[in-house]
């Protein structure tokens, strides 16, 4: 009878594996443990940067949110308790204040406008210099990346010199030519700011979008050829989709730097009444808590940029990718 009995060698005990299985055995067993040590060896650095350079400090943040300082005396004179509990109440002043409210809807406004804007500018100059015709493609590719080197504060004092009048060359010819232009204005100032940050990122979104390009086999962009596809066709119906991923990418990182908008009007607003100082919720930020002392509240408009940012960029990539899924039962 052969049912139930598992055949062994001569010699071997039941329910033991012969000598060379139980050697294979223990070396794999040994090879998969270094293999989880070095592993382990690799992610305890990137652990530990993480949890101290962005776990913890959100941490922090929300902690010092809920707290609050307490003032006694006539005019609150009488001395100071730090770190009194707070609840949600810094929550609800910074709800509560124009400024900081004001500027939210400010950067949405700006983001609808210059994201797009900023995008099909990246995108356009990918693809010219992607295109088999070009030429000077390393100048070119190099220039128009070259403005992402200079940093927002020295940009943004490089533009201001050419919104004030008396000084920028713009505004003299732009009176010359009989039109009153005033970048600094409280309906255009705005629309100055996008044109810095348009003017430094768009190279940097254009190699992020060249990266992917170079991804495509040329095999497609030859058999679209040999099919009669024009350069305009493929670059519609074959670079376009291809890139997609990229232009997703870029369009988030573009969403969250919008809503941190800073160094820009923080430059610029020694040179206008047009910006004042919750211009921006992260601008409010940053006066609540070194202008007006008063980190708490501070803390609290941090933690609702924060989730803001979370909610607009997941709500964006949640609704790009029930597109795709829509577009590819069809």
């Amino acid at each position: 009878m052969t049912g139930g009995v598992t055949s062994r060698a001569p010699g071997q005990a039941p329910g033991r594996a012969p000598d060379g299985a139980s050697g294979r055995v223990r070396r794999l067993t040994r090879a998969e443990a270094r293999g989880a040590r070095a592993a382990a060896g690799f992610l305890v650095p990137f652990l530990a940067l993480f949890l101290l350079c962005f776990i913890a400090p959100i941490g922090f943040a929300l902690y010092e949110s809920l707290l609050k300082i307490e003032r006694t005396g006539p005019l609150g004179l009488g001395g100071e308790t730090r770190d009194v509990w707070a609840g949600l109440s810094n929550y609800t002043h910074a709800l509560q204040d124009g400024h900081f409210t004001a500027g939210f809807g400010r950067v949405l406004l700006f983001g609808a406008v210059q994201i797009p804007v900023m995008i099909a500018f990246a995108t356009g100059l990918a693809l010219l210099l992607e295109a088999a015709s070009a030429r000077w493609v390393g100048f070119f590719r190099t220039a128009f990346f070259l403005p992402y080197g200079v940093p927002g504060v020295i940009a943004s004092i490089l533009w201001g010199f050419l919104y004030v009048p008396g000084i920028s060359p713009l505004v003299e010819m732009a009176h010359s030519a009989g039109w009153d232009v005033d970048f600094l204005g409280r309906s255009t100032v705005l629309w100055s700011i996008a044109n810095i940050v348009t003017w430094q990122f768009t190279g940097y979104n254009m190699l992020v979008l060249i990266a992917q390009l170079k991804a495509v086999p040329g095999e497609l962009y030859e058999a679209a050829r040999i099919d009669g596809a024009s350069a305009w066709q493929i670059a519609l119906h074959i670079k376009l989709p291809l890139i997609r991923p990229a232009l997703v990418l870029t369009t988030v990182f573009s969403l969250i730097g919008t809503l941190q908008l800073f160094a820009e009007p923080k430059v610029l607003k020694p040179l206008t009444n047009s910006i004042d100082s919750g211009y921006t919720p992260n601008l409010a930020a940053y006066n609540e808590a070194f202008t007006s002392n008063n980190q708490h509240i501070a803390a609290a408009e941090a933690v609702l940029l924060a989730l803001v940012a979370c909610v607009l960029s997941f709500g964006f990539l949640r609704l790009v990718g029930q597109r795709g899924n829509g577009g590819e039962d069809r």
